[in-house]
């Protein structure tokens, strides 16, 4: 793929692909409401700080050994949508992207069934940085483009 260059996607685009990702997301349907759901974004970055585009980025339910693949846009971007249910609060998830390789805990309040679950785990330095405080902010940039 020499050569390849990322294609831009329009706004209007992407906001109905991630609603549509959010709604019926692979491997199954039951991701309809935010409690069966659990996203995963952020951005991959080289050694120098600068994006890496179109990286693959996997996120492994370590209990099920059930893989959620995507890859990074332009800007090093990448969304990743898994289904979790309450009772998989505190579920490990393993992350690889761009060689690096890391796990996190899915941490969730289970009384909240309206808030988007998720966190942000940013690939920098050839090391996973987890940032919970920043996904919702992350997720919401990332619908207003």
């Amino acid at each position: 793929m020499s050569g390849a260059r990322p294609v831009r996607v329009p706004r209007a685009a992407r906001a109905w692909w991630l609603a549509s990702l959010l709604l019926v997301a692979v491997p199954a349907a039951a991701t309809h409401a935010p409690d069966h759901r659990f996203v995963v974004l952020g951005y991959v970055a080289d050694g120098a700080g600068r994006p890496v585009a179109a990286t693959r980025v996997v996120v492994t339910r370590v209990k099920t050994g059930l893989e959620y693949p995507t890859r990074t846009e332009a800007d090093g971007f990448y969304l990743v949508v898994v289904h979790l249910h309450d009772e998989d609060q505190g579920e490990r998830l393993a992350i690889e992207a761009a060689g690096v390789r890391g796990e996190i805990r899915a941490r969730f309040d289970v009384q909240d069934r309206k808030v988007e679950r998720g966190t942000r785990v940013d690939v920098r330095g050839g090391e996973l940085v987890e940032n919970r405080r920043a996904f919702a902010e992350t997720l919401r940039q990332y619908l207003a483009r």
